[in-house]
């Protein structure tokens, strides 16, 4: 498929991100050509959230974190993604 029109010049990213959020790229790109590409120092966006657990679930979960030898937040993110991933 060839692109039936070009993509125009954008000012800003912020005028990129509205043109975008308009319109169809199926059009406008040929995805024919699009490459493949990895991005290995692209970090995932992160949110802080609060979470209240019982004293004795924090200090097993700090304990089991300690004979890691990770930080225990690691050690909870990497649980939970094991969980929602299995």
């Amino acid at each position: 498929m060839i692109a039936k029109t070009r993509v125009p010049h954008f000012s800003s990213e912020a005028q990129e991100r509205k043109f975008w959020e308009e319109h169809d790229s199926t059009g406008l790109v040929d995805w024919s050509k699009a490459k493949r590409i990895r991005l290995p120092n692209l970090k995932p966006s992160t949110q802080s959230i609060s979470l209240r657990l019982p004293v004795h679930t924090l200090e097993r979960i700090k304990a089991a974190a300690n004979a890691r030898d990770v930080p225990y937040q690691s050690l909870i993110k990497v649980w939970l993604e094991e969980k929602l991933s299995g």
